[in-house]
């Protein structure tokens, strides 16, 4: 089995939100309206395409939040 490319790398609600610096939950609205569409695992939890989301923060103009800083509570 090979490991998943970098655009299809799936992003957690909570790395979602902390890129957008957003509340996870907004994140979830933001799939029920259809600006961001999601993937179900086995599991049931959502997962986001990083392709998807990093697109959606180049064409809202927001500069992602540096991996490596602690996340918004």
């Amino acid at each position: 089995m090979t490991a998943p490319q970098d655009h299809e790398r799936l992003l957690t609600p909570a790395e979602v939100a902390n890129l957008f610096r957003v509340h996870p939950k907004t994140v979830s609205r933001w799939v029920q309206s259809g600006k961001l569409s999601a993937v179900r695992t086995l599991g049931g939890h959502r997962r986001y395409r990083a392709n998807e989301v990093y697109a959606l923060l180049e064409e809202s103009g927001i500069t992602p939040v540096d991996a490596g800083a602690p996340s918004v509570s």
